[in-house]
């Protein structure tokens, strides 16, 4: 019995294989988010839909993940996420393949609508909730590498995308985006297993070693509050900054490299942001990479010369990533495994809500002022209610520690 359970702690080598398989699906799926902004230009004038109107594609994926990804965190605490990879590499190739065919808004909503309800909620939350619990050494590492597969993917895609839609046309593009997502991500999903750690809390009576002074109610309410606001932040750039870069005379291609070099650097900042977790705490990082996405997003409107426009995209790229890894990780260390599916669907619904928010707002105010210097202030602003709400989450885990801590030190009834 000691040896099977010094053996479940340790951290199984199967649990860097799942790192690979779930970065891989993740940048994907993350990919297809961040090439909308490549054709968001070339389908308004096809279609003569608004920027905000094709915008709100961006918002139906953000939209569908979130409220799917609360019924697969159920799903996933309960009976695991065996299948989850599989499935949702055929809805993906399947969306793609429709979306080559759309001839109306309705489609282009319905369809990214399906790719995010079935395809991106199901190979993300889930299945990093699933990749966080294989290690019980450096779970900040791992999920920060695992969550640099959504920069790589939004980096290379949108940038290959605009080549193939430069070359072939966006129908085209739609086509064999769908192809390579079934050839890469079907075959890869069937080597998806379970946590060990998570089966022996699921299938058992044992109670999770969780020490957090705030309840796992109280710390999912202060995650999900604060990440509506940062996403809403991230977004603007994430859908806007092709579309600002090709008004300000910028080639479609010069336009995806920026945005390429940003989420390269995002890749970057995933993983030395999980790594930063571990060394000086989740909500640490959390707070110190906000005040660089916050600070770094009001500028990009107002920033012309080439080389200073990639030094922000790195910056930008490196701080906003760092919130992504900080967010999964805030939720591994603060909750216990038999609920983290769950809880890091909940964090991501209020997440997704807000990245489909913003970009919708991006849009919008662009339509009302003719360019982006509002869009990206909106997105500034709402970095530094982020960071209010991250403030206060902090004071009131040291108020908690410090009442705990009196507590122990003066028990009730102690003679004084």
């Amino acid at each position: 019995m000691t040896t099977a359970n010094h053996h479940i702690e340790k951290d199984p080598s199967y649990g860097w294989l799942m790192v690979l398989i779930v970065f891989t699906l993740s940048a994907l799926s993350f990919g297809s988010l961040g090439a909308i902004s490549v054709f968001l230009k070339p389908l308004s004038t096809e279609f003569g839909w608004s920027r905000g109107m094709t915008s709100l594609g961006y918002t139906a994926i953000a939209f569908s993940s979130a409220l799917f990804g609360l019924l697969w965190g159920i799903i996933a605490d309960r009976y695991g996420t065996r299948w989850f990879g599989v499935i949702a590499a055929i809805v993906m190739t399947f969306s793609l393949f429709m979306l080559s065919r759309q001839e109306s808004i309705v489609e282009f909503y319905g369809f990214y609508f399906l790719f995010g309800a079935f395809g991106n909620a199901m190979v993300s939350s889930p299945l990093f909730a699933n990749v966080g619990f294989w290690f019980r050494q450096n779970p900040g590492l791992a999920l920060g590498i695992t969550a640099a597969g959504g920069a790589f993917g939004q980096g290379v895609i949108p940038f290959l995308t605009g080549i193939g839609i430069a070359e072939y046309g966006w129908r085209n593009t739609y086509l064999i985006t769908a192809a390579t997502y079934l050839l890469i991500a079907f075959p890869i999903a069937f080597f998806i297993r379970e946590s060990p750690w998570r089966l022996r809390i699921r299938n058992s009576s044992v109670v999770d070693d969780r020490h957090f002074p705030l309840s796992e109610v109280e710390v999912i309410a202060w995650i999900s509050v604060a990440v509506i606001f940062c996403c809403n932040c991230m977004a603007v750039p994430i859908v806007h900054l092709v579309p600002l870069l090709t008004d300000k005379g910028a080639s479609v291609e010069s336009a995806t490299s920026v945005l390429m070099v940003l989420m390269f650097a995002g890749v970057v900042g995933r993983i030395l942001g999980g790594k930063l977790g571990d060394l000086i705490g989740a909500l640490p990082t959390y707070i110190l990479m906000s005040i660089g996405q916050t600070v770094f997003v009001f500028w990009f409107p107002h920033v012309d010369n080439r080389p200073m426009l990639f030094m922000l995209a790195i910056c930008f790229g490196f701080t906003y990533s760092g919130v992504m890894s900080s967010i999964l990780v805030c939720t591994r260390m603060m909750v216990s495994a038999r609920l983290a599916a769950r809880a890091m669907s909940m964090t991501s619904f209020f997440g997704w809500g807000g990245m489909g928010l913003g970009g919708f707002i991006g849009g919008y105010l662009y339509d009302l002022n003719g360019d982006y210097v509002w869009s990206y202030t909106f997105a500034s602003l709402m970095g530094a209610v982020n960071l209010v709400i991250l403030t206060l989450f902090s004071l009131r885990i040291y108020s908690q520690r410090r009442a705990l801590s009196k507590k122990k030190d003066h028990p009730a009834g102690a003679l004084t």
